[in-house]
């Protein structure tokens, strides 16, 4: 066997002896590079280095690019503003109930667009005799109820200032809280900076502006139903709302650039207006017709009941009893001789639990 013998040896000779360094070994010497470590930066490197991406500080709602936007559309927005002229003036000259009609389909088919999908018989229950409500869709009809009553009562949105209107117009969905909620502040800041733009050019940045701010179950609804009852003001009073889903949900679908956005809220705000002005041209042409048909009925439920069909798109027979305060078996009995002279039809087809609409 042979054995190694050993001697004198350089401390050179003991490093390399000892083999590969293991992570257990001391700390390696202070001039040892750290390769874990970034390079130490050199200013005037950083000189000479291109500028990189920088974060976009433009405002999410610049009122300089919706101001451009207003005057590409602004064709559009002259013909929209005329129609809703005469809209706003056969609202303002015929009976109270022609608003709560209109709220009533637009609140119905603004649903199609949101999910919530109420029909109008549905939707004339909930709000009348707060009844058919189920578990799956209870909290869609306590928005679209809501909606229901900010569209035909109460103040706008930016009555008193956006920031204390805005709170008090959302303040049942908030459900009373205290301190003006940050979006219901961001929102504010973004309207007072678009003052000086019109009516209807607001109320489509409040709309897309609110969808982008809040967060809540609700926003789409509420987005719609801000902008609706702003976009009024241009108004003298008549109209409580500008009708936005009657003809589709054309206004509410608008995406891309700001002019992209408030060419489709134009145009879309037009047609449903035009919509609803057509609309209330039958239910005039009809309700003339129903008092001539009914003028040889005796007692005060006929004519109170044509009041209600003409204010209410549906309805059923406890309906028409709470409205009209008559007896159920005078509303049914006047809702029968109505049908056979062809001034209303029943719509569901059953035996029991009828709805009635005009046959405009």
């Amino acid at each position: 066997m042979l054995v190694m013998m050993s001697g004198p040896h350089s401390p050179d000779e003991d490093e390399a002896f000892a083999g590969p360094r293991s992570i257990y070994d001391v700390d390696p010497p202070e001039d040892e590079d750290l390769w874990f470590l970034p390079p130490d930066s050199d200013p005037a490197a950083e000189d000479l280095l291109p500028p990189g991406p920088r974060a976009d500080r433009r405002l999410l709602f610049d009122p300089r690019d919706w101001r451009a936007a207003q005057a590409a559309v602004a064709r559009d927005l002259a013909e929209l503003t005329l129609t809703f002229g005469a809209l706003d003036e056969r609202l303002r000259t015929g009976p109270a109930g022609w608003t709560h009609r209109l709220a009533l389909m637009d609140v119905s088919d603004l649903g199609w667009w949101t999910g919530d999908r109420i029909s109008v018989d549905r939707l004339a229950l909930w709000t009348g005799l707060r009844i058919g409500a189920t578990g799956d869709d209870v909290q869609a009809l306590f928005r679209a109820g809501w909606a229901v009553r900010r569209l035909t009562s109460g103040a706008g949105p930016s009555e008193g200032g956006w920031q204390h209107g805005l709170a008090a117009f959302l303040d049942r969905m908030a459900q009373g809280i205290d301190e003006v909620p940050e979006a219901v502040a961001d929102l504010a800041e973004v309207m007072d900076s678009a003052a000086d733009l019109h009516p209807v050019t607001q109320s489509a940045i409040a709309f897309h502006a609110w969808r982008a701010l809040s967060q809540g179950m609700g926003q789409d609804t509420e987005a719609a139903v801000i902008a609706a009852r702003h976009a009024a003001t241009m108004g003298r009073g008549g109209a409580l709302f500008m009708p936005l889903a009657l003809s589709g949900p054309g206004a509410l679908r608008g995406a891309g650039a700001p002019e992209d956005k408030l060419r489709a809220w134009v145009r879309g705000a037009g047609q449903a207006a035009l919509a609803a002005l057509l609309h209330l041209d039958r239910v005039i042409a009809w309700e003339s017709r129903a008092r001539a048909a009914t003028d040889d009925l005796s007692g005060r439920t006929p004519p109170v009941l044509i009041d209600v069909l003409a204010a209410w798109p549906m309805v059923s027979a406890p309906l028409a009893e709470e409205l009209t305060q008559a007896s159920r078996a005078a509303v049914q009995r006047n809702l029968d001789r109505f049908t056979s002279r062809g001034l209303i039809r029943e719509v569901t087809g059953q035996g029991r639990y009828r709805v009635w609409a005009a046959a405009l």
